[in-house]
């Protein structure tokens, strides 16, 4: 019985939360604030945009983050719940019924998990509209993928929970996170050398859907970062200026990164991570090893209070960081991004990746520089946020 319920409820859940997205929020937020928010706490969902119902009560900046947790997890856009300009409006029967499939799916949560988030729109969806009833046939690419015939078990392919899997020995074998923490910062040049970096300005391309696309990146201490991806229709903007974040793309408005996005930039943004992340973690633990291409490394879990936990993999020999694996918080789950790091080159004494992957559930690019400078002016007019367009500062018209 339970069985039914969690894929009718992943189905509901992830209709509901498909309803907002970026480019149209702005259509829903009230022009003006409203009497029961105040000036000190941050404002509610129900706060900021209009006819919310099922997810009153959560924080206004996590409403975004978890309607693209439901685009990841269903495969969808919003229209498929939301009429597009209107999206507070219910004239869609898949939106009312996804209000309803979130509630079960909270009920679920509650009663059998102890309110513990198990269940999930992806649980059941896993990027489809329609879940899968039937368990599927083995296949030779399936065989291949898994190592056998347990569909969907342990074997399947996929990121490990946030807080690690590791159990028995494998868990307490080896070096302390502690001390790969200690590795990792040495290998990276040394506590001297990485705190004597002030700037960063670097240069390359990125691969996006087999396109190479020339990139620049400048970085200024403290945690300031923007990057200016040349596209043939102009410039494709990510910046962090060290309280906030935004993203530009070319014939569409700026807009400002909420959540998960905004903790994942202030990362990226630190000159001084390898000297930073002991001080991160309230807690640090190895939880085994795996192998990622050609290296073999340590898993490593930070955790954090009040934010989800990082997934740190440090290469055995080297010392160096081959994988990070954070994620964004959301009403509904959590949102994965991996960061792969490869072909780390020695600048000013300071290592560097020259190589990365950033992969999330809805989509992969990859950066190569080709050139690195350190402590060159970097004018703080390029991490000045641009003024919002008057149109977009407007509430909703009547």
């Amino acid at each position: 019985m339970i069985g039914k319920r969690i894929a009718v409820v992943a189905m509901g859940a992830l209709l509901a939360t498909c309803g907002f997205v970026m480019r149209e929020v702005k259509a829903q937020t009230s022009g003006t604030p409203q009497a029961t928010a105040s000036a000190t706490s941050p404002r509610t969902a129900e706060q900021q945009f209009k006819n919310i119902q099922t997810l009153k009560g959560i924080p206004a900046d996590q409403l975004i983050p978890t309607m693209q947790f439901v685009t990841a997890s269903l495969g969808v856009e919003c229209e498929f719940c939301h009429v597009q300009g209107a999206f507070e409006k219910d004239d869609k029967k898949t939106k009312q019924t996804a209000r309803k499939m979130m509630e079960m799916m909270f009920e679920i949560n509650a009663d059998s998990f102890d309110r513990h988030r198990e269940v999930t729109c992806y649980s059941c969806h896993r990027g489809s509209t329609k879940p899968v009833a039937i368990p599927v046939v083995m296949t030779e690419e399936l065989q291949n993928a898994t190592g056998g015939p347990n569909m969907g078990g342990p074997n399947m392919p996929g990121p490990r929970k946030p807080e690690g899997d590791a159990v028995g020995k494998e868990a307490n074998a080896g070096p302390t996170a502690d001390q790969l923490l200690e590795k990792y910062l040495r290998a990276s040049g040394g506590a001297v050398a990485i705190d004597k970096v002030t700037s960063r300005v670097m240069s390359g391309t990125i691969d996006v859907g087999g396109k190479s696309i020339p990139i620049d990146i400048y970085s200024k201490d403290p945690d300031k970062r923007i990057s200016f991806t040349h596209m043939p229709g102009g410039d494709s903007v990510t910046a962090f200026n060290g309280q906030e974040g935004w993203l530009g793309t070319p014939g569409r408005p700026m807009r400002d990164m909420h959540g998960g996005d905004v903790d994942g930039a202030s990362i990226d943004a630190d000159l001084h991570l390898a000297a930073h992340l002991k001080s991160m973690f309230s807690e640090a633990k190895v939880q085994g090893t795996e192998k990622i291409g050609e290296s073999e490394t340590y898993f490593v879990v930070g955790q954090r209070e009040g934010k989800p936990p990082i997934q740190l993999y440090f290469d055995q020999q080297t010392g160096l960081l081959v994988r990070m694996m954070r994620f964004g918080d959301t009403a509904l789950g959590l949102l994965p991004t991996q960061i792969d790091y490869a072909d780390y080159r020695d600048v000013d004494g300071v290592k560097i990746p020259f190589h990365w992957t950033l992969a999330r559930p809805s989509g992969r690019f990859t950066i190569q520089l080709s050139d690195v400078k350190q402590n060159v002016p970097v004018d703080d007019a390029k991490f000045v946020k641009p003024a919002a367009p008057p149109e977009a500062a407007k509430g909703p018209t009547k």
